[in-house]
């Protein structure tokens, strides 16, 4: 399950990276500079690794950490509100996606049967 999970799930951070160049998710409520577009391609690039060339137990991992750092982000803003960290900003929806995100990645790895 991690594997197909870091790929669709890789394809879709890679789509939104590349999208928030464009300003069409803008209309969304998400505050997508470039800084963040990047995050979110790197993101994707890297669970696109780990779902089509990384280990079953690399995939399961990278899902676990992953899934647990977009939890605690979501947490920690849903906490403190608006978030600015360096160049990025994130708001109330980027707070709400986060948590889905996380979620997401660590149901992934935690129902990944080990190898």
């Amino acid at each position: 399950m991690a594997k197909t999970v870091a790929k669709i799930m890789g394809l879709v951070l890679l789509l939104v990276g590349v999208l928030g160049f464009t300003h069409v998710l803008d209309s969304l409520g998400a505050h997508l500079s470039p800084a963040h577009n990047l995050v979110h391609i790197l993101s994707g690039v890297i669970a696109l690794y780990f779902g089509f060339a990384g280990s079953l137990s690399g995939a399961k991992g990278f899902c676990i950490i992953f899934g647990l750092i977009y939890l605690l982000l979501g947490i920690l803003g849903l906490a403190m509100g608006e978030l600015h960290i360096g160049p990025l900003m994130l708001g109330k929806v980027d707070h709400g996606i986060n948590l889905i995100v996380g979620t997401i990645f660590l149901a992934g790895g935690l129902f990944t049967k080990n190898p």
